[in-house]
């Protein structure tokens, strides 16, 4: 038989309007645990976690995030006695207009990143261009050498056979 746990944790660090609580949700419903997760003013986030001993174990490590924009500093956990009480695991809610601007928050966050990846990734594709610059470079000059080496070779042969067909009396 499974040995149940409960597990009280309070997270601190950067886990308001990140989009925190949904990721807490997400690994929870993996793991198969009940319980709930909310917003505690001003800044941490409560979550109250049942299941067996080792899928709490695990639960406790994956919700130590720290994945842009989210940042989990610390989590305080506290063990209680299986309770039983839950029959899924959800996302406790506060005032509708709070967590719409906690979704505005987390999707303004996203979309700052996102143009600063994409920054970064026209930094590095002129940087690649540059190089691929210097390359066309490298390769018309080395066709260069080599055409003017073998126009070189060239006329040399042309002027040995030149002196052959003399010797012989060809000319």
């Amino acid at each position: 038989m499974k040995k149940m746990k409960r597990a009280v944790i309070l997270a601190k660090g950067r886990v308001q309007r990140v989009g925190y609580r949904d990721g807490v949700e997400e690994i929870a419903r993996q793991l198969e645990i009940t319980g709930f997760v909310e917003n505690v003013k001003p800044y941490d986030v409560r979550i109250v976690a049942e299941g067996d001993d080792f899928a709490i174990e695990r639960f406790i490590e994956e919700i130590k995030i720290k994945e842009y924009p989210i940042d989990v500093e610390r989590l305080d956990v506290q063990f209680e006695d299986f309770k039983s009480e839950f029959e899924y695991f959800e996302i406790k809610r506060g005032e509708w207009h709070e967590e719409l601007g906690e979704r505005f928050d987390a999707a303004g966050k996203l979309l700052y990143k996102s143009v600063e990846v994409g920054e970064e990734s026209v930094s590095i594709g002129k940087k690649m261009l540059e190089k691929q610059d210097g390359t066309i470079g490298e390769i018309r000059g080395l066709r260069e050498d080599l055409k003017s080496f073998m126009e070189e070779r060239f006329n040399r042969l042309e002027r040995k056979i030149e002196v052959i067909k003399a010797k012989l009396g060809m000319l």
